[in-house]
């Protein structure tokens, strides 16, 4: 097998770990709550729940990072973590108190931590120029998990049964689902996935993918070239058939052997005061945790909202959301198509000002709305669909952008230290709002507050925000600065 056969089934493979993982939040979510009150569980342990996953992540995440870019391998990585969804998932099933549910969710979110070696690796095997369209398609593939993940509670709502000494109902089966679930998965990695070397790692006369590179390089970029549309596609598609015939052609079927691995330490000079104050990482990091502060948010406020304005049940609030998902889908797969003709640092400024736009709708429309109840939803929808419409341009353009402005060596731990900063906005976001339901001008306007700080910072540091010079930024990672 090939270095492209081998590239393309990890590819494929770290898709369906992000599919799992939306799958998992939308089957859990639904329930959790009902599920907590048979354990006669206080209000708040909702929110312990939530966050406990997103705190295991946080911490786990640099972890898992550093682990990467010592060893250079993700696939031991991606099997350790996934042992700790099974069981988290497998005691969530369990459930027989309310602090064995929290602690469920616990131990599963350290699974999730393995998400910055996977980012890591994807920013090891991708060219500079497609990596915003790989992103945005593994980015998607969790997107997706979360639309087709209520259709499973169609049937586990069904179940009624016994296991042995456990009872398989409409609120245990989802953990026992998600146990079976990331099981497969673990044989779907040792059998699909490759720790295959960084395209850094070949020599240019040997790399397998030299064309590529060298069609890069070409000073004339058209747009209207068939073929060299094609070899960019087939990196962030999943499906490249055609163009899997075209790089055939130019590439030879057998690549040389794989160089030497590189033993040496990645982080003997490596300061992170040096890698992550920097005035365009401070900008990025800034942005991961705005968006996300004011996404998990307004997620929070949604359904109460609904539920007081437009009577929303759980068919209402189901059907909102698959449309919602539809919608960020569609999002992403723009975002892939738009980053070919322009730069990180314009998708993310075109995010930035959509979002603002949608807090300024919501302010002054969902604060407090009039009139009646055609009106109400019509603003309620335009506000929704602006916000939706924003989160990808933001989500893929920062994260793109922060693989190029961090050191390449390092990059599982910085890409550990960007999740975690989201992981901080997860759990802080939903108890902002939460605490601030009946007061919508307070919640709505500190999210406004938090945007212009963003585009403030953005445009000051507009310039900073571009891949630096990858021979320079090569030197400068050998001399460790």
């Amino acid at each position: 097998m090939d270095y492209r056969q081998k590239r393309k089934l990890s590819f494929i493979t770290i898709g369906l770990t992000f599919l799992l993982s939306g799958i998992e939040y939308a089957v859990i979510l639904p329930t959790i709550w009902r599920y907590l009150q048979l354990l006669e569980a206080p209000p708040y342990f909702l929110g312990l729940g939530l966050s406990a996953f997103s705190f295991s992540g946080l911490v786990t995440g640099p972890v898992f990072g550093h682990w990467s870019d010592k060893t250079r391998t993700t696939k031991t990585i991606i099997l350790f973590s996934n042992v700790f969804e099974i069981v988290g998932n497998f005691m969530y099933f369990m459930g027989y108190s309310k602090w064995l549910l929290l602690s469920s969710r616990l131990v599963a979110g350290i699974g999730a931590g393995a998400g910055s070696s996977i980012f890591g690796f994807l920013t090891r095997t991708t060219l500079p120029d497609e990596r915003a369209r790989v992103f945005a398609a593994v980015m998607a593939c969790r997107q997706a998990g979360l639309l087709i993940g209520p259709a499973f509670n169609i049937f586990l709502r069904l179940c009624d049964f016994k296991l042995g000494p456990f009872i398989v109902n409409k609120y245990t089966s989802p953990g026992l689902f998600m146990c079976g679930m990331w099981l497969l998965m673990q044989f779907a990695v040792m059998g699909l996935y490759w720790d295959i070397p960084p395209l850094d790692s070949f020599a240019e006369q040997q790399m397998p993918l030299r064309e590529v590179r060298g069609e890069e390089d070409e000073p004339l970029m058209s747009l209207e070239d068939d073929d060299r549309t094609a070899v960019a596609d087939s990196y962030g598609s999943l499906n490249p058939e055609q163009t899997e015939t075209q790089l055939s052609s130019q590439i030879p079927p057998s690549p040389p052997e794989s160089p030497p691995p590189d033993t040496s330490d990645p982080f003997e000079n490596f300061s992170a005061s040096r890698e992550f104050l920097r005035e365009e990482v401070v900008v990025l990091l800034t942005a991961q945790f705005i968006t996300l502060f004011n996404q998990t948010a307004l997620e929070t406020m949604v359904t109460p909202l609904t539920q007081k304005y437009f009577g929303f049940g759980e068919l209402g609030n189901s059907v909102m959301y698959s449309l919602c998902g539809v919608e960020v889908i569609a999002g992403f797969f723009l975002v892939r198509w738009l980053s070919r003709v322009l730069e990180d640092r314009v998708v993310l400024a075109v995010g930035l000002l959509i979002c603002s736009g949608a807090c300024v709708w919501c302010l002054i429309f969902l604060a407090n709305p009039q009139g009646g109840l055609g009106f109400e939803l019509f603003e309620f929808i335009i506000g929704v669909f602006l916000q939706l419409l924003g989160l990808p341009f933001v989500a893929v353009s920062q994260v793109s952008l922060f693989s190029k402005v961090t050191a390449e060596k390092t990059q599982g731990f910085s890409q550990g230290v960007r999740r975690s900063v989201g992981g901080l906005a997860t759990i802080l976001g939903p108890l902002w709002a939460g605490g601030l339901i009946g007061n919508l001008y307070v919640m709505l306007g500190m999210m406004m507050l938090l945007l212009t700080l963003i585009m403030i910072m953005m445009v000051l540091s507009y310039e900073k925000l571009v891949e630096p010079p990858r021979v320079e930024h090569a030197q400068d990672s050998e001399n460790g600065g």
